[in-house]
């Protein structure tokens, strides 16, 4: 009966828990994006501690504030070249004739459309095959919604000014004093525990940091990679550049997001060259634009992703397909995401308290 109660308690406290961190979600993201940049300033904060002019050497404080700095100036600087770019080029999207897309794509669309008409792959409820195609065309150029990534991340945080200041404050303690997120956690924790407790944090705190720095490194080398591979193929800078930082970021999602990414890269490129003959010029673009693509991936799945989950995750692969497939069912995109970094704690933490079972040894014994 005792334990009856135990477990209900338990079942209870983990659902006001649930529902405290809901009811504060705007709070919550505001710590959970200060530790993501704290993990990411942890090495310049240690790299400026190091550094000694004669017998001065600069305070914790100082060096966290300087970190805190450099964060924003690098997303600021970010969003300054890259919104602007992105708004003109949903604008030139959204202007250009479905229309005269249809036409361009006469002959290819006839010979869908007798195949669709011949074998009633409509039924009787689909639409006329033209108004069909016509919609998905308009669908395609529809690229809000490229916008609407970036402008979605300051809309969870609400007002964005708050949103700024509590993140940048929460940051700035969470690196002049890194053991401050530890202690607090370990208050919720029985004292017995408590040593297990600081030294499964240490461990996490070394692979996180790991994995997050490699992450930026991973979105920047694609972003570079495709941005070069599309001027060569023959497109403006610019329009090369769009197409490397959508791919780029959306390489974050896992398998998902360099499909997304890819299709999302060559309609733009399309659309950017209606005046190209269809032929001799728009399909070759098209064609080497995919290899520019795939020779980019096959770089960054056999060899930059190895090396951050190497020396992050330090798990199999097929492990880490499962994990996010699983995230994935459960929540969607967000959960593809979350995945890896969420398994990493769980890992670390089965080993320090589970080590008994051999399942837990097992998954663990890289780590």
């Amino acid at each position: 009966m005792n334990s009856f109660f135990k477990y209900l308690l338990i079942i209870l406290g983990l659902a006001v828990l649930g529902f405290v961190l809901w009811y504060f979600s705007s709070i919550v993201a505001y710590i959970l994006i200060a530790t993501v940049l704290s993990l990411i300033g942890k090495p310049v904060v240690d790299l400026l501690d190091k550094v000694k002019i004669k017998k001065f050497k600069i305070p914790k404080a100082l060096s966290a504030f300087i970190t805190v700095v450099l964060l924003w100036a690098v997303v600021i600087t970010f969003f300054r070249i890259f919104v602007p770019l992105i708004a003109n080029q949903a604008n030139e999207l959204s202007r250009i004739d479905t229309e005269a897309i249809y036409q361009l794509l006469d002959k290819p669309i006839n010979w869908l459309k007798n195949i669709y008409n011949n074998y009633n792959l409509g039924g009787t409820e689909m639409p006329d095959f033209d108004e069909f195609i016509n919609s998905k065309i308009r669908s395609l150029l529809n690229v809000s919604f490229i916008t609407n990534f970036f402008s979605s991340i300051f809309g969870v945080l609400g007002n964005i000014f708050i949103a700024i200041f509590a993140i940048s404050f929460i940051l700035f303690f969470f690196l002049k004093d890194q053991s401050m997120f530890t202690n607090s956690l370990v208050l919720l924790i029985p004292q017995k525990h408590e040593t297990a407790v600081r030294h499964a944090l240490a461990s996490t705190q070394k692979l996180l940091v790991r994995y997050f720095i490699g992450i930026c490194v991973e979105i920047t080398a694609v972003m570079i990679a495709i941005t070069i591979g599309m001027t060569i193929v023959g497109l403006g800078f610019k329009h090369a550049l769009v197409i490397g930082l959508v791919i780029g970021l959306l390489n974050v999602i896992p398998y998902l997001g360099p499909w997304l990414g890819g299709i999302i890269g060559i309609v733009i490129g399309i659309a950017n060259n209606l005046e190209m003959d269809i032929k001799t010029e728009l399909l070759p673009m098209i064609g080497f634009m995919l290899l520019v693509i795939l020779i980019v991936q096959v770089i960054d799945n056999n060899l930059l992703q190895p090396v951050i989950f190497s020396s992050s995750v330090k798990a199999h692969p097929l492990e880490i397909f499962l994990v996010i497939m699983i995230a994935g069912t459960l929540a969607g995109i967000t959960g593809m995401i979350l995945a890896v970094p969420a398994y990493v704690v769980i890992r670390v933490f089965a080993k320090e308290f589970f080590n008994k079972f051999r399942v837990v040894k097992k998954i663990t014994e890289n780590i």
